[in-house]
């Protein structure tokens, strides 16, 4: 008799609220039929090298390869005798050989339990590093456009939520896309160290093959598309903890932008808002809202995926040969991390690809000040004539005259003789200008957009 159904109880699988933290093809990924469809992989994989080689017949690698083209497991048993056993590899191999009759005395041959959980891993965090990817593109295809959009767009600059100089909106989004770019490369550099396989026997040594052990251990490889490591590392996790914190790295970025954008849509900055789609962000009884729903998903898991980067960190504590708990930390942490990225991913690539960017608001918030923002611009358009602690305190002296009278900054500096003079009127208004003064904005996208080949204007 089948038995009860176990119910989603994570957030992450639950009907609710589990599509929208998750994408759909990372959970094919990682869910437990393919966690099972692994290792059976792997066993198959295992089978096929060691016949190779000559330690296995060929016949039971055919007939182990066979058997799992046609075998389905009894789950409800794998789930009952993993209870008991405590890991599912010695309760699946049960069930594997006795459906390949003859050919099952060669299964798992020279194999132990972490062996074949290792490396189904690292083939489920191979397809999410090519899911995380995917889907990182799409993010980074959506920043370059705004990027290049809004390469001119003057905005608002701003340090600890007060206006500071002016920039473009470009130049921001060249800031998100330059972290997303460096993650990439992150990725590409993170393969050769992870990718690789996990076969060393009870203790690491590969003592149960004897002399042939590490011959098995690089055809196991060569079968899986995997590396070969210089030694055992089922007690030296640092491979799968720099995934993590990796992710972590990626949904931190994320994370960045949606607060950015977030902030930009509250109502009295109304800079960008995100993509519109009928009643999303809408509220139950405020028919006006448009909340931040994408960015708030996005925030959300970047800090579910850095509490399991530690958590990753604290299971690099293997004690000895085996660990007594610390594996069972990456059970957990590993998928949902890559989960969670990928939801964070798909969250931001709808927010960006679609993002509102009302330019207008953006230019009234710059003069918002009334030219404050660009004092800065004034006193160094006047420090070669007057010295340029001279000129700051010309300038400062005049910001404070515009705050308590609320007239712009143009309109004091232009009745202080000892600004208004050296400068001249032309020159002066085209320094209290907020678009005038840019600096480098220009340049900077173009190097992200285009390295190597950037503008130097």
């Amino acid at each position: 008799m089948p038995t009860e159904p176990i119910h989603p109880l994570t957030l992450i699988d639950s009907p609710l609220f589990g599509a929208s933290l998750v994408d759909a093809g990372m959970r094919e990924v990682f869910n437990f039929r393919s966690f099972v469809q692994r290792c059976v992989e792997c066993e198959v994989a295992l089978a096929r090298a060691q016949s190779r080689l000559g330690v296995i017949p060929r016949e039971a690698a055919d007939g182990i390869a066979a058997t799992a083209q046609r075998f389905s497991f009894d789950l409800d048993r794998l789930r009952r005798d993993t209870e008991i056993v405590g890991y599912p590899i010695l309760p699946l191999v049960e069930q594997f050989a006795e459906a390949a009759g003859e050919a099952g005395r060669y299964l798992h041959w020279g194999a132990t339990t972490q062996d074949i959980m290792d490396t189904a891993t690292i083939l489920q965090v191979r397809s999410g590093i090519e899911g995380i990817e995917a889907v990182l593109e799409d993010a980074v295809d959506a920043l370059r456009r705004l990027a290049t959009q809004h390469r001119d767009t003057p905005m608002a600059g701003r340090t600890h939520l007060q206006h500071a100089l002016p920039i473009t909106f470009g130049y921001k989004a060249a800031v998100w896309l330059s972290a997303l770019e460096r993650h990439r490369e992150r990725l590409m550099q993170l393969k050769p160290r992870v990718l690789v396989v996990e076969f060393s026997g009870a203790s690491g040594t590969l003592a149960s093959l004897g002399d042939r052990g590490l011959s098995v251990q690089a055809e196991l490889a060569k079968v899986l598309g995997l590396g070969v490591p210089a030694i055992t590392w089922h007690s030296s996790r640092d491979g799968l903890a720099e995934a993590v914190q990796l992710l972590g790295l990626i949904t931190g970025s994320l994370a960045k932008i949606a607060v950015d954008v977030s902030i930009m849509m509250t109502t009295e900055i109304g800079e960008v808002a995100e993509p519109f789609v009928r009643h999303r962000g809408a509220s139950s009884t405020m028919p006006q809202k448009r909340n931040p729903i994408s960015c708030e998903l996005i925030i959300a898991a970047a800090k579910m995926v850095r509490q399991h980067a530690g958590l990753m960190l604290d299971a690099m504590a293997h004690d000895f040969e085996r660990a007594t708990g610390p594996w069972h930390i990456e059970w957990a942490a590993v998928p949902e991390s890559f989960a969670l990225t990928s939801g964070a991913l798909a969250q931001a690539s709808f927010l960006l690809s679609g993002l509102e960017v009302h330019s207008d608001r953006m230019r009234d918030n710059l003069g918002a000040s009334r030219g404050l923002i660009v004092a800065e611009a004034v006193m160094m358009g006047l420090a070669p004539i007057t010295g340029r602690q001279s000129a700051h305190d010309l300038v400062y002296a005049g910001c404070r005259e515009a705050s308590e009278t609320g007239k712009s900054l143009y309109e004091v500096l232009a009745k202080m003789p000892d600004v208004a003079g050296p400068l001249g009127p032309d020159r002066l208004r085209s320094l209290t200008d907020p678009a005038n003064y840019l600096g480098s904005a220009g340049a900077m996208v173009d190097r992200v957009l285009n390295p190597g080949h950037a503008s130097s204007s």
